[in-house]
């Protein structure tokens, strides 16, 4: 009997985690609860709570939750990456990496996160895209399991990196740096492409604009680090402030962040102390800044110690 088209899917995962070596989860017959994530996604790590509790709260009824890592950034496709944030995050369920974007394309997905919920005969029966809507979403696991009983959504509790967004201050975007798809630059002469150049931080910065200082080479997805002592600059408005950062093949790089030209002190983010002190030891999000005061407008500054520091994109929350 061939599998529905929605099982077949996972025929072009390129590595399974959590699971025996070669072997792939058993989903027929199941209800399905597919959630497409990337490990830098912000949106993502604030969803993965309420994932972890249906996964546990349910799996003795037949749900079976499966994570399919789909790289948004080219260093995200270390499935060494992926498996420590497998374990950051602590992941017990089946993890499809998902490099190739096989199944992404099966599934004719566009967002991280996704979730798409499939019944006993792989049909997909409902899906949502990016945060919210938890409530909702674990009523339709209930359905599709045929059980009724008190939703473990309204008790999930987050912090660090997967606490909620303070939705109301928020007034910042995410903003990519690499040349593909940044936007509001503001070092005087613009950016260059490919190659290295030096920069300055302008007098003052706008609202959602970055800028840097220092020999930094822009690329597509990323500006990197050419010479010790560069900085990153934004000015942002919202609680959190988080930068995606690798430093690729070199060793672990040192960094030091400033709120308004301050040490960040009791607004420090769970990645860097109270004078603003971090490290950059692998690729992943790093929290950066947790406002414990009144949000308002504020300018990030963040110094590199060595080159090859690689910046991605800030998010916020």
């Amino acid at each position: 009997m061939t599998e529905p088209v929605h099982l077949q899917a996972f025929d072009g995962a390129s590595e399974w985690l959590n699971i025996a070596p070669l072997d792939r989860p058993e989903l027929r017959g199941r209800a399905v609860l597919v959630d497409f994530w990337t490990l830098t996604c912000i949106n993502w790590l604030r969803a993965q709570p309420y994932v972890r509790a249906w996964s546990q709260a349910y799996r003795d009824d037949g749900l079976v939750v499966v994570g399919v890592h789909t790289p948004e950034f080219a260093f995200e496709r270390d499935s060494g990456r992926v498996r420590q944030a497998v374990a950051a995050r602590e992941i017990d369920y089946p993890v499809a990496v998902d490099n190739d974007y096989a199944v992404w394309q099966a599934f004719d997905n566009h967002y991280w996160p996704a979730l798409y919920f499939l019944d006993a005969a792989g049909v997909v029966r409902d899906q949502h895209f990016g945060e919210g809507r938890y409530e909702r979403s674990e009523q339709v696991l209930q359905r599709l399991l045929g059980v009724e009983r008190a939703l473990v959504s309204t008790h999930v509790e987050s912090d660090g990196v997967e606490a909620e967004a303070d939705w109301t201050h928020l007034r910042s975007p995410e903003t990519y740096l690499g040349y593909a798809r940044g936007e509001n630059f503001a070092s005087r002469g613009g950016i260059a492409f490919d190659e290295p150049r030096s920069y300055d931080l302008p007098a003052e910065l706008r609202l959602n604009h970055w800028a840097l200082a220092g020999e930094w080479t822009a690329e597509r997805e990323s500006v990197v680090l050419a010479r010790a002592g560069g900085t990153l600059a934004c000015r942002f408005h919202a609680r959190d402030a988080h930068l995606v950062l690798s430093s690729g093949e070199r060793g672990p790089v040192a960094f030091r962040v400033l709120v308004d030209g301050r040490s960040p002190g009791r607004s420090h983010g769970v990645d860097v102390d109270e004078n603003g002190a971090g490290v950059l030891d692998e690729g992943r999000l790093y929290q950066l800044v947790r406002e414990r005061g009144d949000v308002r407008e504020r300018t990030l500054e963040i110094t590199f110690a060595e080159p090859g520091a690689e910046a991605y994109a800030f998010t916020f929350g």
